[in-house]
């Protein structure tokens, strides 16, 4: 798609690597399940550490300042980060359970052809530059999505970082430290914030917007409020041979029920909500549930509109509830606001990605790490298109001129903000 300038380079340069097409070939199979053809990279885990070595290796190959900070996010620096006013872009390499290639490793890939680009050209920045990978974007293993960056913007502190558990009871602190990493360390890092004058992350469109348009790239808006509720239904365990179902107090029947009415108060709101993860105890063909968990996610244009979906859902589950005599208990595990991009930011990037007629701007309704840093820093997104709209899946796509587009609409906005 775009490569670099070969040979060796002198610390502090950029130029050399495998271009494109070699770092996505590098990247491709790591992590990637045989039999689903998914993406189970999940952070602190064996496959985190094969794409973090990836990450050190692109690094080094450029001669960039490598580094990793209290929080376990990599950054490879163009330049002196205590300068200020640092132009930043990259993504996450961390996958939801059988995810798609592109969500999060697109951005990074990118990131550093775009850099090689930057360099073929001759362009040479008057700021610092860098590429980063936040940790843990999905959450696929703790929970809660976007732990690095939340983390480094005060949005999670250690205290509840510490408690998070994986489903098997790891808790983050030892996942980190089995896989080298002081847990100890993570909190709020302002003094990194504050030498980022700019964060650009490119990522592949989840959705069909920019394919309806017909356009290869183009540019966020804003992303809508969303969360994640944890519902448990707890019931009472019994035999499925021989309850009748007038004595039954089953919790399968309310969780179903809630689905159900998720699904209804969404549509009827113009918002979404997805209960995409259950867990049954005792989890036996021939066992009536004592306790079925299920996880909500929701999001909406605006906040108002997402409180009024959650509770709706809410109130129809303590209803059906009351029916089969079940108790449900209701958890918020997280919340992320409206976000809003820099306006000025976001304009500049429309006119540098497409001076003659600017790219089209839209909204998401995916979060993302720059949504959690645009509190602290000014931040923007473009979008790569997605000719199917599917992601989270390994069906998830991108052609390779759209790639291509991508990573040159990148190298362009990075030479209009850092190479004046």
């Amino acid at each position: 798609m775009t490569g670099g300038a070969p040979g060796t380079t002198a610390p502090g340069t950029t130029g050399g690597g495998t271009g494109f097409h070699g770092m996505w070939r590098d990247l491709l199979p790591i992590g990637r399940h045989e039999r689903s053809g998914g993406y189970r990279r999940y952070a602190w885990a064996a496959a985190d550490t094969d794409c973090r070595a990836w990450f050190r290796q692109e690094a080094t190959a450029r001669g960039l300042a490598y580094e990793v900070d209290r929080n376990g996010n990599q950054w490879a620096w163009l330049g002196d980060p205590s300068q200020g006013g640092a132009v930043v872009t990259g993504s996450h390499l961390d996958s939801v359970p059988d995810g798609g290639a592109f969500d999060g490793p697109l951005g990074v890939v990118s990131a550093f052809a775009a850099l090689d680009e930057l360099w073929a050209r001759g362009a040479r920045p008057a700021a610092p530059l860098a590429v980063v990978n936040f940790g843990d974007e999905e959450g696929a293993r703790f929970g809660l999505a976007c732990v690095g960056s939340r983390l480094t913007a005060g949005q999670l502190t250690p205290r509840q970082a510490h408690e998070l558990r994986d489903a098997d009871g790891v808790s983050l602190p030892q996942a980190m430290e089995a896989a080298g990493h002081d847990p100890d360390a993570i909190g709020p890092d302002p003094e990194r914030l504050a030498r980022i004058g700019a964060f650009v992350e490119l990522h592949i469109e989840q959705g069909r917007a920019l394919d309806l348009g017909g356009h290869p790239v183009g540019v966020a808006s804003a992303i809508w409020p969303h969360g994640r509720w944890r519902f448990d239904f707890h019931g009472e365990a019994n035999h499925a041979g021989t309850t009748r179902l007038e004595d039954r107090r089953d919790p399968m029947l309310t969780y179903a029920t809630t689905v159900l009415a998720a699904r209804k108060k969404a549509r009827l709101a113009g918002a979404l909500a997805t209960f995409g993860k259950v867990a049954v105890e005792p989890n036996g063909v021939n066992a009536i549930p004592s306790l079925v968990r299920g996880w909500l996610d929701s999001r909406a244009a605006d906040e108002d509109t997402l409180a009024a979906v959650v509770a709706a859902i809410e109130q129809a589950a303590h209803e059906r509830g009351a029916r089969d005599g079940v108790d449900v208990r209701v958890t918020r595990e997280s919340f992320t606001p409206v976000v809003e991009f820099a306006h000025e930011l976001r304009d500049t990037l429309a006119g540098l990605v497409s001076p003659d007629a600017p790219a089209p701007v839209l909204p998401t309704g995916a979060g993302h790490d720059a949504g959690i840093l645009s509190a602290a820093v000014p931040t923007a997104m473009l979008f790569v298109r997605n000719p199917t709209g599917v992601s989270h899946s390994p069906a998830e796509s991108a052609a390779e001129d759209d790639c291509t587009a991508g990573v040159t609409a990148l190298a362009d906005v990075l030479e209009g903000l850092a190479c004046r």
